[in-house]
């Protein structure tokens, strides 16, 4: 749900917000977060655990930050969002405050309030932004929507198949 919209919004603006609250940007447009529920959170608990057990047994340079974590996808100061799972490989974009630009691969885990945002808006935002990898889990529908932005390929899954990582050429498969 979009916040306000008579006001385009900064970065500012959310660090203004009362504590606890969480909010994304895109292109100013303010938009208010809901707390996840239980089997969305099971779903990124467990998705983090395979993500970095992997970087960690192969020595891997990527990070894997969860939600909420700032991602500052353009140089501007109007568009912040919390994606739930960020794998950043290029240290350079990383400081305290989150990651500066696009990270590698982003994983949203759709919630009810989320769909229009999650299939559309950031889909269009984090393919013009330079995120080489963008999944789309959907609880409800039992489905995961892989695009790889690089190659322009797009991909569904079920929850029970082996899905195959493109930023590591495959070398990860996860099982939701």
């Amino acid at each position: 749900m979009a916040y306000e919209q008579e006001k385009k919004y900064t970065v500012e603006d959310i660090y203004a917000l009362p504590e606890g609250t969480r909010a994304e940007l895109i292109d100013g447009d303010m938009y208010m977060l809901a707390a996840p529920g239980r089997t969305h959170q099971r779903i990124l608990g467990s998705m983090y655990r395979k993500i970095s057990d992997y970087i960690d047994v192969n020595n891997g340079s990527c990070e894997v930050d969860i939600a909420p974590f700032a991602v500052f996808l353009n140089e501007d100061d109007r568009t912040y969002v919390e994606p739930d799972i960020s794998v950043v490989c290029d240290p350079s974009k990383l400081d305290e405050r989150g990651c500066n630009g696009a990270p590698d691969w982003i994983v949203e885990i759709v919630s009810p309030g989320s769909k229009r945002m999650d299939y559309f808006t950031k889909l269009f935002k984090y393919r013009t932004a330079g995120v080489r990898e963008y999944w789309i889990v959907d609880p409800e529908k039992e489905k995961v929507m892989v695009y790889l932005f690089d190659c322009g390929d797009a991909s569904m899954y079920d929850f029970t198949d082996e899905i195959p990582v493109g930023i590591y050429d495959g070398d990860l498969k996860i099982k939701i």
